[in-house]
């Protein structure tokens, strides 16, 4: 027969574990819940719509302290094995079913913390996505693309994803406006062409330095990048404010430049195919 004593000794470590296990979850609690308040201030959303969150760190802190009195209380491990396989099994497939949203939460505190990118930054996702940032909650980010539809991205592909984005330390970005001319054209005339009217474009930025101006660096830089079977390709850095007024400059100096181009005879590229045809020996009938 087991002493009385030992029965107050397994009731008093029951309650001592309780205690902890309530301090501990009360902790817990409030500092998940400052952490999910600042993000979700960031992202302008509710944070009680994320206080499952700090429900289930609770639940899984008095869940321990169930497993930690079971097992130390001899009399009890006998049930509480059978009663925590079960409870084992029916947590694993909550948390199999929940470990995408979780991610996609995690993800989503993660982009707040390192921020990457902000809403209203012109960001490319991957290879496949590029737009404006319109939203991100702690769940996905929105993108607004140019055809203005909104594209959904949950935070962790975001997460794992290669991101360019274009404004993330300044706004102004270098525009590379290429054109290929035949092999007959004057490069020079060209070269000198291209230069002007992306210079003389209104969107066209100055972005040199006092010691690039000061050493007669251009402010539109033009090169013959590569010459290829079929053309002579020519390229102009132009700088612009943002990448809306630079696709605007692209699309304009190009135009520009097609007509200048035909005026000063200067052929844009096209495909070339040179067949021989051998006749070694004459047709017979």
């Amino acid at each position: 027969m087991k002493p009385i004593g030992n029965y107050w000794s397994d009731i008093f470590f029951a309650i001592i574990v309780f205690v902890i296990a309530i301090i501990v979850a009360r902790l817990l609690r409030f500092i998940i819940g400052r952490l999910v308040k600042g993000a979700s201030t960031k992202l302008k959303v509710d944070p009680t719509k994320y206080n499952f969150l700090k429900n289930a760190v609770e639940f899984i802190v008095y869940m321990i302290a169930l497993i930690v009195i079971f097992n130390s209380i001899p009399k009890l491990k006998s049930y509480g094995t059978a009663l925590f396989a079960g409870a084992g099994v029916l947590a694993a497939i909550v948390g199999f079913a929940s470990q995408s949203a979780f991610s996609n939460i995690v993800s989503g505190i993660f982009i707040v913390i390192f921020r990457p990118f902000s809403v209203g930054d012109r960001v490319r996702v991957g290879q496949l996505y590029t737009g404006d940032v319109e939203d991100i909650t702690l769940r996905h980010t929105v993108i607004k693309d140019f055809e203005n539809r909104r594209i959904v991205i949950p935070n962790s592909v975001v997460n794992s994803e290669t991101i360019i984005n274009s404004t993330l330390a300044e706004e102004n970005l270098c525009i590379f406006i290429e054109i290929g001319i035949s092999f007959d054209s004057d490069i020079d005339q060209a070269l000198r062409i291209l230069q002007e009217e992306a210079m003389n474009h209104p969107l066209c930025v100055d972005n040199r330095t006092t010691e690039d101006i000061e050493s007669g660096d251009p402010q539109v830089e033009v090169r013959l990048i590569n010459i290829t079977e079929t053309a002579m390709q020519l390229r102009a850095y132009a700088w612009a404010k943002n990448p809306s007024t630079g696709f605007i400059l692209k699309c304009d100096v190009l135009k520009s430049m097609k007509y200048r181009f035909d005026k000063a005879g200067i052929s844009l590229a096209y495909p070339q195919r040179m067949i021989s045809i051998k006749d070694n020996a004459p047709l017979k009938n």
